[in-house]
C-alpha cells in the first residue's frame, strides 16, 4: 500500500493558476470529505479496487476557508500555501487510515485540492476508471434528489461515476 501522492505536498494547486493533475489511467477516485457518507464511499471505493486490482486516488478539495491550521502555525505567523495544503493532505491521510488499512492490496494515493469540490473531482478523474462520490442525502422527496457535488460530477465527469448513499440505520 502506499501513501505517497502524485502531487508532491508542497505543489500549490490554485483553481485560477492550474488544473489537478489527473490519476493515473484506470484508477479509482473517490471524494473524502470526513463525513460518514464519504467514509462510506471510500469503503466501496477500496472494496471495487481490491477486486479489480485497480489504484485509488482519494481527493480532498480545500479552500483557505476550510482547511485546517498547519502543524506550525501560531498566532501572528501567516503560514504559507504548502503549508496549509499539507495540512489538509496529513488530515486526509488522518482521516482515512483505518478505511485504507483495512484493504491493505489496494495502492492509495491521496490528493489536496485547493478548489471547489466538484472541480477537483471532476479534472482529477478525467482519466479514471470510475469516480466514486458520497450523497448526503436529505431525506423524504429532497432525498430523491443528488446533491450539488454528485450532481455536477454525474454531468460533467467524463469516466463513469458511482454515486453511494449510506443506509439508514436499522
Amino acid at each position: 500500500m502506499s501513501t505517497e501522492g502524485t502531487t508532491p505536498a508542497g505543489t500549490p494547486e490554485t483553481a485560477e493558476a492550474s488544473t489537478p493533475a489527473p490519476s493515473p489511467a484506470g484508477s479509482i477516485v473517490v471524494g473524502h470529505d470526513g463525513s460518514a457518507f464519504a467514509d462510506h464511499a471510500l469503503s466501496t471505493a477500496l472494496g471495487l479496487a481490491d477486486q479489480l486490482h485497480a489504484p485509488v486516488v482519494i481527493v480532498r478539495a480545500w479552500s483557505i476557508d476550510t482547511a485546517p491550521r498547519p502543524a506550525n502555525w501560531e498566532f501572528g505567523y501567516v503560514s504559507t500555501f504548502a503549508e496549509y495544503s499539507e495540512a489538509v493532505r496529513a488530515a486526509l491521510i488522518e482521516d482515512t487510515a483505518a478505511l485504507v488499512h483495512a484493504f491493505p492490496n489496494v495502492t492509495v494515493d491521496y490528493r489536496a485540492v485547493h478548489a471547489g469540490p466538484a472541480r477537483s473531482l471532476i479534472e482529477v478523474s478525467r482519466e479514471a476508471r470510475m469516480l466514486v462520490v458520497g450523497s448526503r442525502g436529505r431525506g423524504n422527496l429532497a432525498g430523491l434528489l443528488l446533491g450539488s457535488v454528485s450532481d455536477q460530477c454525474t454531468r460533467l465527469s467524463v469516466c463513469p461515476v458511482l454515486v453511494t448513499r449510506k443506509r439508514p440505520n436499522r
